[in-house]
């Protein structure tokens, strides 16, 4: 895994409004694009080509998968960042404060007395 661009798909669409909403509604399409377009750009002028995906990681961004991508050594704090950005609004009005964060902790509950994965390359 290259957990490198994993975190910088995290990073770089939390923090955009347009990815982040494209991301919720369609996201096949935004992490493809994603991959394509806006990964590789290391800066206005320079590209990369060193870096892609797997396809564990890409099915993982797709089906919003905060379990895999924090096995994967995702960072968690950006996965928990952007999800929250996501459903937070949902999530509230039906079951209440904090409610994604608390189905987080759960869902992640098998690694309760175990180290967690490596966040760093």
């Amino acid at each position: 895994m290259s957990r490198y661009y994993v975190n910088k798909f995290l990073y770089t669409v939390d923090r955009d409004p347009e990815l982040l909403r494209r991301y919720k509604e369609d996201p096949r399409n935004l992490v493809a694009t994603w991959e394509q377009s806006i990964g590789p750009k290391l800066s206005d002028v320079e590209t990369s080509t060193v870096h892609s995906l797997t396809d564990a990681e890409r099915e993982a961004l797709i089906n919003h998968d905060i379990v895999a991508l924090f096995e994967m050594g995702a960072h968690f704090f950006l996965s928990l960042t952007i999800f929250i950005a996501i459903y937070d609004d949902e999530w509230t009005a039906k079951y209440g404060p904090l409610s994604f964060q608390r189905d987080f902790a759960k869902r992640l509950a098998h690694w309760e007395g175990r180290d967690y994965p490596p966040v760093g390359e």
